[in-house]
């Protein structure tokens, strides 16, 4: 479907990027690309047999290779520079065009809704493709080239969701999420509006009823992002009946406070948590504190700027005062670098709590380093 397509990916090495490559070069296309450092999925990039760079460099770009930059690429990254770029949307919106496809999009619960139809389709035989942008460890990562379906996930934070037109189009919900690109949630909800009404078939995650059996994902969130996965399906005609028979042995991708809360089965809950992007951090301070005050032990690193500049004023540790304010005497302790962060968990964890990491730059970093202090 891409033969003769040649991609170069810059920032190939995060969840979004990386699932679009595997995909592309299952499809036919050559691809390679460049991060500025190593992760987990470079190394499953490489494993697949693409090519990946460590560093950016105008001359790793090959002659005549479409260059795919996200939303986190810094416009004077020395790989776009030059012009003639491609969004990661317009390249999604070209894969979304090439199959029957179903697009989740919405404030919270996109990877986890769209993992649970793409783990349905995949258990009742229908041996779906999917871009996800998170670890669905029961899928075998975070992409597939199936003959089915067309799973993906739909990005509103640079407006790129209205380049997409699925068959099936999924919203879980609307909230204000992105400061820098939306001034109201009116007018997000306007966007998701454009959208959903561009599609043959759609769901509103946020009008139904949360589903009442047994998930192995616990929480009334996953209830609720299960029973939005039901209603999608069901327009990809799946049963309700099939697919309520295999949904309930989905266990979910990465786990929220609450699900590592369950987790923890009476032990304590220690989270690291690396604040994403200035702008979401100088307007989400206080809410992201109040969420964090659910775990019994802190600690917030430095935010992860990825596209943005910093903002004066703006660090990790406005969260950790609003979170000191939230919860007055929980441990809590502002650690700008992850080592530190790591160290400070690890040093207070014992037998039977649940250390977990939250965030969306580097902070898979994190996992080893504690492990490693954990001895």
């Amino acid at each position: 479907m891409l033969e003769g397509r040649h991609f170069w990916f810059v920032g190939i090495g995060g969840a979004g990027m990386s699932a679009l490559a595997l995909v592309a070069r299952a499809w036919g296309a050559e691809v390679g690309g460049s991060d500025r450092a190593r992760s987990s999925y470079v190394d499953r990039l490489e494993e697949a047999g693409i090519p990946v760079t460590i560093g950016h460099d105008a001359a790793n770009v090959p002659d005549g290779a479409e260059v795919i930059v996200s939303s986190a690429i810094a416009p004077d990254n020395p790989e776009v520079a030059g012009g003639g770029v491609k969004r990661r949307g317009e390249l999604l919106a070209e894969l979304v065009e090439l199959r029957p496809s179903i697009v989740v999009a919405g404030a919270h619960g996109k990877t986890t809704t769209a993992g649970m139809i793409a783990f349905c389709l995949d258990r009742l035989g229908e041996d779906p493709a999917f871009l996800i942008g998170g670890e669905i460890t029961q899928l075998g990562g975070n992409a597939r080239a199936g003959e089915g379906w067309l799973v993906a996930e739909g990005d509103e934070s640079d407006r790129s969701l209205e380049l997409l037109r699925p068959q099936i189009a999924v919203l879980t919900n609307v909230e204000l999420d992105h400061h820098a690109t939306f001034a109201s949630e009116e007018e997000v909800r306007e966007l998701f509006e454009r959208w959903l009404a561009g599609a043959p078939g759609h769901v509103r995650g946020d009008e139904l009823e949360p589903v009442s059996f047994e998930l192995a994902a616990p929480g009334e969130h996953n209830r609720r992002n299960a029973a939005t996965a039901l209603a999608a399906l069901e327009l990809a005609g799946i049963s309700r009946e099939e697919a309520q028979r295999v949904l309930p042995e989905f266990r979910g991708a990465a786990a929220t406070l609450a699900a590592a809360r369950a987790e923890a089965n009476g032990g304590r809950l220690l989270v690291l948590f690396q604040p994403h992007l200035y702008s979401r951090t100088r307007h989400l301070a206080s809410a992201l504190a109040r969420a964090l005050s659910a775990a019994d032990a802190v600690a917030v690193t430095q935010v992860y700027a990825a596209r943005e500049e910093p903002l004066e004023g703006v660090e990790g540790k406005l969260v950790v005062d609003a979170l000191a304010a939230e919860r007055p005497g929980m441990p809590v302790a502002w650690m700008p670098g992850l080592e530190e962060a790591a160290r400070f968990l690890s040093r207070r964890a014992r037998p039977g709590d649940v250390v977990l990491t939250i965030g969306a730059g580097d902070v898979e970093r994190a996992a080893p380093l504690i492990l490693e202090e954990l001895g």
